[in-house]
């Protein structure tokens, strides 16, 4: 399995494998300091990931109090190795107290925010901006075109959407073209699979969010897992609920028994799965322990074949599993 891919028609090559940065200071307990986070964002550079997932939003507070801004960390980390790395970055959404997402993609906004994102991150450019949510306020031809004058201006070079439906992507794309959509995509999350045939037609890439499922498919928690605190979102998710986990420990001895089979991890398996799937998936999972990212990049070492995913799709298809919802706050 090639260890590079493409994003899209855009030319972009990233690592099969990207790195998702969300919960270095979000979502994930508290914050890691700027420093710190930047420290592990290295670390992965060094072990050969090249594309970095951040947002504007994701902020949180560290052990002391204060506010984190991711972007803040993947600027600090990789401003000296800029033109190695492709980094990715969103606008348009903040985070409610109720952990709901308030969504604004006004062209000022954008403006405004691209502003921002680029000064935390110390560049001049992001190379793949998205929009974070749909906003139901804003036609896509509206964002298209703000986007088209963005990467006219060189300030982004590709441009992506989180979340997308079929009709919005088409929409979107026919005004600028579309490098990537950005879903949640894992062995429990298989809802956006019916978009697949629309990215192949149009040219468009899947980057896969959560692709673990929030941690669920490594096998390492459960039910008993004490998250941190009420800003770790994975504390109530379905998957770790008693029944849920319940309901979807099919999934796991699915995986145990592939791991076994491949010499490889489960969280290895369930990446390989997807990178097996379609050349153009590129998952971004994410950890603060550098031998989970060093595991996490290895996957693209471990083959499947057409069969074998074919296999484990009708075994998936056969299991009633607890999902968290398809839109859902986190992301």
């Amino acid at each position: 399995m090639a260890d590079r891919r493409v994003l899209g028609t855009s030319g972009i090559e990233v690592s099969a494998v990207g790195m998702g940065c969300m919960g270095l200071t979000h979502a994930s307990g508290d914050a890691l300091t700027t420093a710190d986070a930047a420290r592990v964002i290295r670390e992965a550079f060094e072990m050969g990931y090249t594309f970095f997932d951040t947002a504007e939003c994701y902020v949180g507070r560290d052990a002391a109090g204060v506010e984190r801004f991711n972007e803040d960390a993947v600027g600090e980390a990789l401003a000296p190795m800029r033109d190695q790395v492709v980094i990715a970055t969103k606008f348009g959404v903040r985070h409610n107290a109720d952990k709901t997402l308030a969504t604004d993609s006004r062209p000022e906004t954008i403006r405004a925010s691209l502003e921002g994102s680029l000064r935390r991150l110390r560049t001049d450019h992001v190379d793949l901006y998205y929009q974070h949510r749909i906003d139901p306020n804003v036609e896509p031809e509206e964002v298209a075109a703000v986007m088209a004058d963005l990467i006219a201006e060189g300030k982004v070079r590709a441009w992506g959407i989180s979340e997308a439906t079929e009709d919005y992507l088409r929409r979107a794309h026919a005004v600028c073209p579309v490098a990537a959509v950005q879903n949640r995509y894992s062995m429990l999350a298989r809802w956006h699979e019916s978009l697949f045939g629309v990215l192949e037609e149009l040219g468009v890439s899947l980057v896969a969010f959560s692709p673990m499922a929030n941690g669920f498919l490594t096998g390492a928690y459960s039910p008993r897992t004490q998250f941190g605190g009420e800003q770790d979102y994975r504390d109530g998710m379905p998957q770790y609920t008693v029944e849920g986990y319940e309901r979807d420990r099919g999934a796991l001895v699915l995986l145990a028994g592939l791991a076994d089979e491949k010499g490889a991890t489960m969280a290895q398996v369930s990446l390989a799965w997807m990178l097996c799937k379609k050349p153009w998936i590129v998952p971004i999972p994410g950890s603060r322990k550098p031998e989970r990212l060093r595991e996490n990049l290895a996957a693209a070492d471990v083959e499947l074949t057409v069969d074998e995913v074919a296999r484990i799709d009708a075994a998936l298809d056969g299991m009633d599993l607890a999902v968290f919802g398809g839109h859902a706050a986190r992301g």
